[in-house]
């Protein structure tokens, strides 16, 4: 009931404002598990790609969302988002339990392979937890770029911006392999990457974009 609210809220606004351009939503199955692996250009990004599809997809957000700004925690809470504490040292692992209860449900989850925000507009090296998480649940990956919401809301700013954005929708794409080898996760999450590349057009950084955001 939350969820229709949301969107039925939302969506109009969304169209008005940002006019999004949405290529390929025939590749996200009407029903069953699928893993939406998104590039990461902008906050809005959960609230935009969701908002596109008529099907709910869910995400993980740190719990800061939940207890910040009310209307930002009714709306995390309406789209399904589930709460993870960032802090905790097995925050990680227990995200990706919590993505993998999602999947056995039969829902759609949304995930961001580079782990955070790109700091300025490029593709960053992929987490392996995606790849553990498709041959973990055998649920495919559907690659996904999000284009130009980075110019809506930039990092650092509070207030959004007209610009119109676009949502790339890839092929979903099935891997085998054992979750608990290093080798067959890079493998997969290299593949993803390339995959979500391909469809963004982004340059390629072979680092972690964490890691750029430490070291500035």
């Amino acid at each position: 009931m939350l969820y229709r609210a949301s969107k039925i809220i939302s969506v109009p606004v969304m169209r008005l404002l940002w006019r999004p351009q949405v290529e390929g939503a025939r590749n996200v199955p009407a029903n069953g598990p699928a893993i939406l692996a998104s590039n990461h250009l902008s906050v809005l990004d959960s609230f935009l790609l969701p908002a596109v599809l008529p099907r709910p997809v869910r995400f993980v957000a740190k719990n800061e969302y939940f207890t910040g700004n009310p209307l930002t925690a009714l709306w995390m809470r309406g789209m399904g988002t589930v709460s993870i504490d960032r802090e905790n040292a097995s925050a990680a692992q227990a995200m990706l339990d919590s993505a993998a209860e999602v999947l056995k449900a039969g829902d759609l989850f949304g995930i961001y392979p580079e782990g955070t925000r790109s700091p300025d507009g490029r593709l960053y090296r992929g987490k392996i937890g995606v790849a553990w998480l498709t041959l973990t649940t055998h649920a495919p990956v559907i690659p996904v770029a999000m284009i130009d919401s980075d110019k809506v809301l930039p990092p650092g700013a509070t207030v959004p911006r007209l610009h119109r954005i676009g949502v790339r929708i890839g092929e979903p794409m099935t891997f085998s392999g054992d979750p608990g080898r290093a080798r067959d996760r890079r493998e997969v999450t290299d593949r993803i990457m390339e995959a979500i590349q391909r469809l963004s057009g982004q340059e390629y950084v072979p680092m972690y974009a964490a890691s750029v955001k430490a070291a500035t």
